[in-house]
C-alpha cells in the first residue's frame, strides 16, 4: 500500500515535469534523475527570464528531456553545459550611434554580419579557402574569425576583436552595444604616387571608420577626436581637388573630392595605427573568398588589349547540397521595380544578380522568366537565355516559345505569351502572369477564354485598365489586328499548342532570358540581327552583368565595370573578357545602371547610392 502511494506520487511529479514515468529500479536510473532535474530547472529559469528581458527573437523553445530519443542519456560533461540559446537582431549601438546591422548569437558565439563589419567598422575581408573561418585585416596583419551562416547573412565572431582591441560588447534587449576605446587623430600625411595620391591618417589606437562615396566625392568618418587647427591641411591638386576636416563630437569627418576616374581605396596598418586612403583609377582590390559551401566571391582585373577591366563575381556550384538558384521578381502581377538588395532580402536570398530587360516606364519584364516550369514572362525576339534545374544541369542558347492558335481550320502564331513586349497580333496572358492583366496600350481587344471557349470580348480604349485572368483559362489580347476579333467571337471553340525552340529548354524548370548570347562552347557568337538588337546597342560602352558557365560545371554571376581611365565594355569587349576568364558559355544580362551584384547584405560591385531599381533578378538561396 505504501509502495503504491509512492508510485502515484512519482507519476504525478513526472507528469508535472512532462516526463514519461519509469519506475526507478536501479541506482543508474536514480542517477539519471540527478542529472536531468538541474537541467530542467536551468532551462525553465532561462525561459522565464527571456520573457522578462524582451529580447529581439525568442530563445529556442525548451524541449522536455522526455521528448528526446528514449536512448539519449546525458553524460556528466553534457549535463554540466549551459543551455544553448540563439538570438538575433538588426540594431547595433556603436560608440553611442545606432546603426542598422544584423547581429546573431549562435550558441557560445556572438557575431555581426560581415557586410556590417566592413561598412560600419572598416574591416577588410582577406582571401580564404574555408567557409568556417574568415581572415580579416583591421589595424593588424590578419585575424581569423569564426563564421556561421543563416539563410540571408554570414556572421563573423567578435571574440578575437574584443580580446585584441579591447572592445566592450553587451547584449541589451534587442540591441547589441559595442564600445571601442576612445581614439585620437595625431596627424595627417600626403604623398604623390605614380597611380594617384596617398593620404594617411595617423591614430593613437585602432578605431572604427566608415566610408561613403558619391560621384567624385567621399566622406571618411572616423570614430576619433581631432583638432583640425593643429593637424594642418592636405594639399589639393590634379588628383585631390578638395579637402575638409571637421570635428563632430567624438568623431572626425574627412571630406574629399577628387578627379574623375579616381576612387578611394581605404585600408589600415598597425604599429603605428594608420588609415590609408589611396586615390587611384584601379581602386578595386582583388579577392578570392570561399564565402559559403559552393559559393566563392572573386574580384579580379582582366586585361583585354590595352584596356584593364574590373570583374566582380560569384562562382556558384549548382550541385552543392542546400544551395539553389531561381528567378526573383521585384513586384506583383509582374509589375514593379525595386533595388536588387531589397528584392533579395524580401525573397530571403543570400545572393543575387540583376536579370533580364524590362520597360522602365510601365515596369514590365521584357524577356523569358520561367520559374518552377511556369512562364512568368515569355521569351521574345529569339533572344539568348539560360536554363537550369536542381540537378546542376545548365543549357544556354537562343530561345523561342512558339504558340499556335487554332480556330477551326485556321492557324495563327501568337505574337507573345505573358510579356510586356508589345507588337501587332494576338498575345496570350495566363494565370502565371498574375490574377489580372492591365492593358499596356490604347485600343486593345480583350478576349476571355475558359475551357477552350471564348466567353467574352471587349474593347479597351485606354491603357491601364485591369481585367481579370480566369484561373481556368486565359486572356487573349489583340493589338493592331482588325481580323482577329472577328475570328474570336463569343462561343468560338479554340485550341492553343506550344513548342519551345530549341526543345532542350523543356527539361529546365528555371529560365532567365536577356541577350545577346556572348559565348557558346568557348566561341564568341555575338549576332545582333538574329536577336533584334540595334547596332547602337552593340557599340554602347556601359557596365555589364553576365551569367556564364565553366568547364567544371560552375555558374558565374559576373559584373564588368569601367576600364581604367575609360568607359565600360562594349558587348564584344565583354565577350572577350568572358573568354579571358575561361567561360564555356556566357549570356549578357541587363546592364548599365541595372548592373548589380548582391551578397549577404552588401552590394559588391558599386556604391549603394548608385544602384538602380530593377524588375527581376537571379537569386541564390541557401539552407545552412
Amino acid at each position: 500500500m505504501v509502495r503504491a502511494k509512492t508510485r502515484r506520487r512519482r507519476r504525478s511529479r513526472y507528469r508535472r515535469a512532462q516526463m514519461t514515468y519509469l519506475p526507478q529500479q536501479s541506482w543508474l536510473k536514480r542517477f539519471r534523475l540527478v542529472l536531468i532535474s538541474p537541467l530542467l530547472v536551468v532551462a525553465l529559469s532561462l525561459s522565464f527570464n527571456q520573457k522578462q528581458q524582451g529580447v529581439a527573437e525568442p530563445f529556442e523553445r525548451f524541449v522536455p528531456l522526455a521528448a528526446r530519443s528514449p536512448a539519449w542519456v546525458p553524460t556528466i560533461a553534457q549535463a554540466s553545459l549551459p543551455v544553448q540559446i540563439t538570438r538575433h537582431g538588426n540594431q547595433v549601438v556603436l560608440n553611442g550611434r545606432r546603426v542598422s546591422m544584423p547581429w546573431s548569437q549562435q550558441q557560445q558565439l556572438l557575431g555581426i554580419a560581415d557586410a556590417g563589419l566592413v561598412s560600419e567598422l572598416g574591416l577588410e575581408l582577406l582571401d580564404s579557402n574555408s567557409p568556417q573561418q574568415q581572415p580579416v585585416s583591421w589595424f593588424s596583419d590578419s585575424l581569423k574569425l569564426n563564421s556561421w551562416l543563416t539563410k540571408q547573412y554570414r556572421y563573423l565572431d567578435l571574440a578575437s576583436l574584443q580580446q585584441q582591441f579591447g572592445w566592450q560588447v553587451e547584449l541589451r534587449g534587442a540591441e547589441l552595444q559595442i564600445s571601442t576605446p576612445a581614439a585620437q587623430i595625431t596627424g595627417l600625411q600626403q604623398g604623390a604616387q605614380a597611380w594617384g595620391d596617398r593620404l594617411v591618417v595617423n591614430l593613437d589606437r585602432a578605431t572604427p571608420w566608415q566610408l561613403s562615396e558619391n560621384q567624385g566625392e567621399s566622406v571618411l568618418a572616423i570614430d576619433a577626436q581631432s583638432d583640425p587647427k593643429t593637424l594642418g591641411r592636405l594639399q589639393t591638386g590634379q588628383n585631390l581637388t578638395g579637402f575638409k576636416l571637421e570635428a563632430s563630437g567624438k568623431r572626425t569627418l574627412l571630406r574629399l573630392s577628387y578627379a574623375g576616374g579616381l576612387r578611394p581605396r581605404v585600408w589600415t596598418l598597425s604599429n603605428p595605427n594608420r588609415i590609408v586612403i589611396d586615390l587611384r583609377p584601379d581602386a578595386m582590390p582583388e579577392r578570392d573568398i570561399l564565402w559559403a559551401p559552393g559559393l566563392r566571391w572573386q574580384q579580379q582585373w582582366v586585361n583585354l588589349g590595352n584596356s584593364r577591366f574590373p570583374v566582380v563575381g560569384l562562382e556558384i556550384d549548382p550541385r552543392q547540397s542546400g544551395l539553389s538558384l531561381r528567378p526573383m521578381l521585384s513586384g506583383t502581377n509582374n509589375v514593379g521595380t525595386a533595388p536588387l538588395s531589397a528584392t533579395a532580402q524580401r525573397a530571403q536570398g543570400i545572393a543575387a544578380i540583376n536579370g533580364g530587360f524590362f520597360n522602365r516606364n510601365n515596369r514590365l519584364p521584357l524577356g523569358a522568366i520561367r520559374s518552377g516550369e511556369r512562364w512568368i514572362s515569355g521569351p521574345i525576339l529569339n533572344r539568348g537565355a539560360l536554363g537550369w534545374n536542381d540537378s546542376g544541369e545548365v543549357t544556354v542558347g537562343r530561345l523561342k516559345l512558339q504558340e499556335t492558335l487554332t480556330v477551326g481550320s485556321q492557324k495563327r502564331l501568337m505574337q507573345s505569351t505573358n510579356s510586356g513586349y508589345v507588337g501587332a497580333g494576338v498575345a496570350r496572358y495566363t494565370p502565371d502572369w498574375g490574377s489580372s492583366y492591365s492593358s499596356i496600350i490604347d485600343n486593345e481587344t480583350l478576349v476571355t477564354v475558359q475551357n477552350s471557349q471564348v466567353v467574352s470580348q471587349k474593347q479597351v480604349a485606354k491603357a491601364g485598365q485591369a481585367t481579370a485572368i480566369p484561373s481556368d483559362g486565359y486572356l487573349l489580347v489583340v493589338r493592331a489586328d482588325a481580323d482577329a476579333p472577328k475570328l474570336l467571337a463569343v462561343g468560338t471553340q479554340l485550341e492553343v499548342t506550344a513548342e519551345t525552340l530549341p526543345d532542350e529548354f523543356n527539361q529546365f524548370a528555371q529560365v532567365m532570358g536577356a541577350g545577346p548570347l556572348l559565348i557558346k562552347n568557348r566561341q564568341m557568337v555575338l549576332d545582333a540581327p538574329s536577336e533584334q538588337f540595334s547596332a547602337n546597342f552593340m557599340q554602347e560602352a556601359a557596365p555589364r552583368s553576365v551569367i556564364a558557365t565553366t568547364a567544371q560545371g560552375k555558374l558565374l554571376l559576373l559584373t564588368v565595370h569601367n576600364r581604367v581611365n575609360g568607359a565600360g565594355p562594349t558587348l564584344s569587349e565583354v565577350a572577350g573578357v568572358m573568354q579571358q576568364i575561361g567561360a564555356v558559355d556566357a549570356l549578357n544580362l541587363d546592364g548599365g545602371s541595372s548592373t548589380t551584384l548582391y551578397l549577404g547584405g552588401q552590394i559588391l560591385n558599386r556604391t549603394p547610392s548608385s544602384t538602380a531599381s530593377v524588375s527581376n533578378g537571379i537569386g541564390v538561396f541557401i539552407q545552412p
